[in-house]
């Protein structure tokens, strides 16, 4: 396991490339891409949009890596409207794109996309070099009444009731609370941009749906995965009451041999975000020792 200390050099701030689209189904699922090399496709969390990247690509694409980031059914400028948004379905989307880019990848994905990743792996090895994981919901969530005496626990909890009610003010706050301490220099724009996203036909009805999904689809994966996988916590992250046991259970249930947990010291649930360094060192280190094509 590895373990980081906070406080990362400057983001970096490169503008990002151009929108492509994919059809699939009746949608369209947008995504950019740039750098030369093995492909490394990035997939944020719910609430999002693949701008939750924005620090992270332009250290992948540096490093010898053709990076594709994009956006989620119903986020950014993907289609809002789906029949659907759980892991699987996601997961379905990453797949068909990875085919419409012609090479295998390695998957990164954040929260409800972890899990994603977990399915994407075991549904199409052929495909998956390797996952990484940030933060990732892909086992079925227990909540235990002594999680509550948390007090950290207990204020993401009420402020994502908030947002299953549909309150946009609720869903900032509760990215407040889950960038514990240091936040991203272009804080204040990151979230108007997010808010303007939210209130967008459509797009508040997509996150109240994938909060209503349950990641036992993708738990019902994590043995048949096949390929590494590397799984990064934040060690304040709020969505647990132990990030740490969280990450080391979704190891335990991957096959012996193929997962790893590297935790980040004073991270919430978004390291790749405020910490970006350090989070892309991370999955630098496990393309080059395990995921390279």
């Amino acid at each position: 396991m590895s373990q980081f200390a906070p406080h990362d050099a400057a983001p970096d701030t490169t503008s990002p490339p151009a929108t492509s689209y994919l059809t699939v189904g009746d949608g369209r699922i947008a995504y950019e891409a740039a750098g030369q090399g093995p492909l490394v496709v990035l997939a944020h969390g719910m609430g999002h949009s693949r701008q939750a990247y924005r620090f992270i690509a332009p250290r992948l694409i540096a490093g010898g890596y053709r990076v594709v980031s994009t956006d989620l059914r119903g986020c950014g400028e993907s289609t809002a409207a789906w029949p659907s948004y759980t892991r699987t379905d996601i997961a379905g989307d990453l797949l068909a794109l990875i085919r419409h880019l012609g090479h295998p990848a390695t998957l990164v994905g954040h929260s409800i996309s972890g899990g994603a990743a977990t399915i994407a792996a075991s549904q199409a090895p052929d495909l998956i070099t390797g996952i990484v994981e940030i933060a990732p919901f892909t086992r079925a969530q227990a909540m235990r009444l002594g999680d509550f005496r948390l007090k950290s626990y207990r204020r993401g909890a009420y402020r994502m009731a908030g947002t299953m009610m549909g309150s946009v003010p609720q869903w900032l706050g509760y990215l407040d609370h889950a960038y514990p301490g240091a936040k991203p220099a272009d804080w204040a724009a990151r979230q108007a941009a997010i808010a303007a996203d939210l209130r967008e036909p459509g797009r508040m009805k997509a996150l109240q749906a994938m909060l209503k999904t349950s990641p036992a689809d993708a738990g019902s994966h994590l043995a048949g995965v096949r390929c590494p996988a590397l799984i990064i916590e934040g060690s304040l992250d709020p969505d647990w009451a132990d990030p740490r046991a969280e990450g080391e259970a979704i190891v335990a249930a991957l096959p012996a041999g193929l997962g790893e947990l590297a935790m980040i010291d004073g991270a919430g649930h978004y390291p790749h975000d405020q910490y970006p360094d350090r989070t892309a060192t991370l999955i630098l280190s496990f393309l080059r020792a395990n995921a390279d094509v």
